[in-house]
């Protein structure tokens, strides 16, 4: 009896794993990575937004984008220039001069970059708790 438990216990996880890594896989693709395509990629999609890019056409843009992402909160007809300047600099892979783009244009600024809801920090130290009196560099709390 704890033999076949083991199985079926053996066999619910290894499921469970391979269902999240299918769920999961998805939510790895683009985020500012040109060379990547997102869940909502299609070729006749992109064929369209390159077009709108090459000819700097906003209204396309917003049209194709619906309403997703960062992207539609903070671009506007205004900045849309800079944004396509932005995705150049991106494919020819200066990506510190997009970078700063992507930093005035008030993109990439989430919970993503390492600072934790409301942009707290995080890990053990973020109080202040690690110290080292002696200079041999470990904690002396441990």
């Amino acid at each position: 009896m704890k033999k076949t438990h083991m199985i079926v216990l053996a066999g619910a996880l290894g499921a469970a794993a391979i269902g999240g890594g299918i769920l999961t896989s998805g939510v790895s693709a683009y985020r500012g990575n040109p060379s990547q395509t997102g869940p909502n990629y299609s070729a006749e999609r992109h064929e369209a937004m390159t077009k709108a890019f090459e000819s700097n056409d906003y209204e396309a843009w917003k049209e194709l984008h619906q309403g997703r992402g960062r992207a539609s909160e903070v671009i506007t007809k205004d900045n849309f220039g800079k944004f396509v300047e932005m995705r150049q600099l991106m494919l020819e892979g200066k990506t510190d001069e997009a970078d700063k783009i992507r930093q005035e244009l008030g993109l990439g600024q989430g919970n993503g970059q390492g600072r934790g809801m409301n942009g707290a920090t995080r890990g053990q130290n973020s109080g202040g708790n690690f110290v080292d009196k002696d200079g041999d560099g470990k904690c002396d709390r441990l």
